[in-house]
């Protein structure tokens, strides 16, 4: 574990502890435990295995609470670890179900420790971990919906599901992104005093006895990553030998179950050694008698040494072992590239497909999920609200249109059509297609004072249909920097950090439609005369836009081809 900052802090997700005083989770669940010696390395710091353990069973706690039944651990995503935590002081873990899909659902787990000499608290992790509800006699188990009570539990309620499907798509995204990536990396470097990868490989065998299982029999999710922990950090000594701190686990995903009087297989290596920090692979397999062995997980964990300054120290470097070694070295390049570029676009990158729409999306949700809009203005049932907040302006504008929601999702989702209705929308040309669900655009608008010049923008634009009826149609609007489109001198570049549409079905041909924008200094000038009072042109805007929807609604099966294959 390590005191070093998250690099991916856009992607760090919301996990806020409600008020006890007024309002408590019916899912949640708390556990605090002394850190004794026997739970501490030679350091006399939390062993990192045993805090998975305990991680773990604190959110199983809370899956069954909410589900009835008995949960096991599909997955949990990735962990950075903030802190060490020292012997003789207290952890608290606070776990709770954000949302529950039809047989699974998402548990989010916060950890922090407490000092109880000096009397402080400081954060050490947060994670998100699934848990699946095991069949009954009576069949599959179909889930109790969550419902959020409060402003946080609606925004992890309407994140998880972009969580989720994050995590559907996550293993062929990688898998495309180190093809791409090991493709472009050449031959591993040769260095002198390398140390040879061979060295550090670990192999350890544990026999699944009853105290490792939980009251379904099955190994416990915790134990095996904490097994897993334990031959990452014996590879990882072999390397610096010293002692490792772990800093990341990247995704855990458990392929198939283990139970009692299993024999498991683990086994690590370190897969390539970096400046400060060291990528170790691990899996673990399970067999028992004379069957082959069973995949039961692989994971990837990024150590650092520190030093006496609790700085990362410099590290020597691997030498990998022939064919299979070289390939794990190169991917290990690629996925530290991968985590570098999770915020950067380009158009020979498909990071952004999964990052960036990521981000994308999930500020949308954040910026709908706020409760304390000011309604600034109204007409005819146009209302314009904002929000300042953080020193940030935001703006909303709120209607109703007689359209079906789907329908005004597929007409509002290609941005060339909206110069059909926005004045603001010059020239709109289409860069890219990721997918049918990202999309990178170039928007030109005009220009607000005489004698200037026009704004232009590299939009990201993000689609997503409802997972169930309890989300909105979206589609997320962010700028993106693209090495092949930079500015040019005809227009000055302009900004949108959160931008889009929500589209709410309120009956079969009741939509309700509402517009966010973060007020950059780009965009700000085009909508201040409508904040101070002073005009009403957003009404003009989304007026057209509404007789727009109204024009096209009947268009469909070949409008709605033309918005997914362009």
């Amino acid at each position: 574990m390590s005191e070093g900052k998250d690099a991916d802090t856009q992607l760090e997700p919301v996990f806020i502890r409600e008020s006890e005083d007024v309002y408590r989770n019916p899912t949640e669940v708390k556990m605090s435990q002394i850190v004794m010696p026997c739970h501490a390395n030679h350091c006399g710091e939390l062993s990192a295995g045993q805090l998975l353990k305990w991680m773990d069973s604190t959110a199983c706690l809370s899956a069954e609470r909410h589900a009835g039944c008995s949960c096991i651990t599909a997955s949990v995503d990735d962990i950075h670890f903030e802190h060490t935590i020292g012997v003789g002081n207290v952890v608290n873990i606070i776990a709770k179900v954000n949302r529950a899909f039809t047989s699974s659902m998402e548990v989010g787990i916060l950890v922090n420790c407490e000092d109880l000499y000096a009397d402080t608290q400081w954060n050490v992790c947060h994670a998100f971990a699934t848990f699946v509800a095991r069949r009954t006699e009576a069949g599959k188990v179909q889930l109790k919906q969550v419902t959020p009570r409060t402003q946080m539990e609606q925004m992890e309620y309407s994140l998880a599901a972009e969580r989720r499907r994050m995590r559907l798509i996550h293993a062929d995204i990688i898998t495309d992104l180190l093809s791409s990536s090991t493709a472009q990396l050449g031959e591993c470097q040769e260095y002198q005093d390398a140390v040879p990868a061979e060295r550090t490989r670990v192999e350890s065998v544990e026999l699944v006895l009853p105290p490792h299982t939980n009251h379904q029999v099955s190994t416990f999710g915790g134990q095996i990553m904490a097994w897993m922990e334990n031959v990452a950090t014996i590879a990882a000594s072999r390397l610096c030998n010293a002692h490792p701190t772990l800093r990341t686990i990247d995704m855990f995903h458990f392929r198939a179950p283990s139970h009692i009087g299993d024999r498991l297989v683990l086994k690590a290596i370190v897969n390539n050694a970096f400046k400060h920090s060291m990528e170790v692979g691990v899996c673990a397999e399970a067999y028992q008698g004379g069957e082959p062995l069973r995949h039961i997980n692989s994971a990837f964990m990024t150590f650092e040494v520190l030093d006496s300054d609790r700085k990362p120290r410099t590290l020597p470097r691997i030498r990998p072992v022939p064919v299979d070694g070289k390939r794990r070295y190169q991917e290990a390049i690629a996925r530290k590239k991968i985590r570098l570029d999770r915020h950067v676009c380009s158009n020979k990158s498909l990071c952004f497909q999964m990052y960036l729409s990521y981000n994308n999306v999930s500020a949308l949700k954040l910026m709908d999920t706020r409760n304390n809009w000011v309604l600034t203005s109204e007409k005819n049932k146009v209302r314009l609200y904002t929000l300042e907040e953080n020193h940030m302006l935001c703006f909303k504008v709120q209607m109703h249109v007689s359209v079906p929601a789907e329908q005004t999702f597929h007409l509002l989702s290609d941005l060339r059509r909206r110069k059909e209705w926005d004045q603001h929308y010059e020239e709109c040309e289409l860069i890219s297609q990721a997918d049918e669900d990202d999309t990178l655009y170039r928007v030109a608008t005009p220009c607000v004072s005489k004698g200037g010049k026009g704004q232009d923008f590299i939009l990201l634009a993000s689609r997503r249909k409802p997972c169930d009826d309890r989300d909105p149609y979206l589609i997320a609007l962010r700028s993106v920097t693209l090495p092949t489109h930079p500015p040019t001198e005809d227009y000055t570049r302009g900004e949108v950090l959160c931008g889009g549409f929500t589209i709410w079905e309120e009956s079969s041909f009741v939509t309700k439609i509402t517009y966010y924008n973060q007020a950059t200094p780009g965009v700000l000038p085009y909508i201040s005369t409508d904040i101070a009072g002073l005009s009403s042109s957003f009404y003009s805007a989304f007026s057209a836009c509404s007789h727009y929807l109204e024009a096209n609604k009947d268009i469909k099966k070949s409008m709605k081809h033309e918005c997914t294959m362009f």
